[in-house]
């Protein structure tokens, strides 16, 4: 700016401007404010201001008994059908707020905080997950209803179904099914599932009592709280073989009796370590792991100077898994 000034004597304020790429206008602003500047301390009030009387005056009728359920827009049409002007709308407002008057008066629904699920399984068959998902029909807006339920500890689907429909009954007899299949004990088996009204229903809540079942939900909009479950559809749809559509519920059905089977014995999942669902969901991971970590052995004697920092192990099966782990306790140091 000061060079700009400088500048414009030689070549005029315009060129200096251009060539310095600044504001002409920012630069006469300057050149007036060292002219007058401001006293220390001074605050500038606008021309415009309202009086301490006009403001008593508008504040006086905003306070009217007959404008105490209106907006101030209301108030300054009704001012104006009664041949009085005092403020815009927009003062109006400004002036309530400066009295702390101006905020939403109707009740507003509050959520109630939602305690957070945290669930853990050492073993199989202690804390299942389920969910349903669409699958596309062979038309535009059909669909296709995958049920699922997944032991969270081994990732073992123990039961699916796939309907034209999401019911709770249906659900129940999925979850019964695989409860008698897999030999549920009561009291044994915590069943995790989302909000979703095939969950919550109270005919499915009915049955789990029935079964011994401890239900638990996840958090209203809280896709996290039932991971496993979502983790799994994506496997199933990020399949290359997956078809954009179904051509019938046959077709749907075929290719998840299918994707189960390679999913439960074939798919080496990354969250275990590379073993598959169905060996340790059936005890047979250390078996297989001390298999593995012979083979790992044997390379090692071959070419140990292929494995620089130490022998090669097999990493072991997690021991438990958790959905949503505890926050860890910190303590306080000194």
């Amino acid at each position: 700016m000061d060079a700009a000034a400088e500048l414009s004597s030689l070549v005029g304020m315009r060129r200096a401007c251009q060539d310095l790429s600044v504001s002409r206008a920012g630069v006469y602003r300057r050149q007036r404010r060292r002219l007058s500047p401001p006293p220390v301390g001074a605050r500038r009030v606008s021309a415009r201001r309202l009086q301490d009387e006009e403001r008593s005056v508008i504040l006086a009728h905003l306070h009217e008994e007959r404008f105490q359920d209106c907006s101030p827009a209301q108030v300054y049409a009704s001012l104006l059908d009664d041949g009085q002007y005092h403020c815009s709308i927009r003062t109006m407002y400004r002036l309530l707020d400066a009295e702390g008057e101006n905020r939403e008066r109707r009740d507003q629904l509050i959520h109630p905080p939602y305690r957070k699920p945290e669930l853990l399984a050492t073993g199989p068959n202690q804390l299942w997950s389920w969910d349903i998902t669409k699958l596309r029909g062979p038309v535009k807006w059909s669909y296709y209803y995958l049920y699922v339920i997944l032991d969270v500890f081994s990732r073992y689907v123990t039961g699916w179904m796939i309907a034209h429909r999401e019911t709770a009954c249906l659900a129940g007899q999925l979850i019964e099914h695989s409860c008698a299949s897999q030999l549920i004990q009561p009291g044994q088996l915590t069943l995790h599932a989302d909000c979703g009204s095939s969950m919550t229903s109270k005919s499915l809540a009915l049955l789990l009592a029935d079964l011994g079942v401890v239900k638990t939900h996840s958090r209203p909009h809280v896709s996290n709280d039932n991971p496993f479950s979502e983790a799994h559809f994506r496997t199933l749809k990020y399949r290359p073989d997956y078809p954009d559509r179904f051509g019938s519920i046959e077709d749907a059905r075929r290719f998840c009796q299918q994707f189960f089977t390679w999913y439960n014995h074939e798919h080496h999942h990354s969250g275990l370590n590379l073993l598959t669902p169905a060996n340790v969901h059936y005890g047979q991971a250390a078996q297989i792991i001390s298999q593995r970590q012979a083979v790992l052995e044997l390379a090692h004697q071959r070419h140990p100077e292929r494995f620089v920092r130490k022998p090669p192990r097999h990493p072991s099966l997690p021991d438990a898994v958790w959905i949503n782990p505890p926050a860890p306790i910190r303590e306080n140091t000194p």
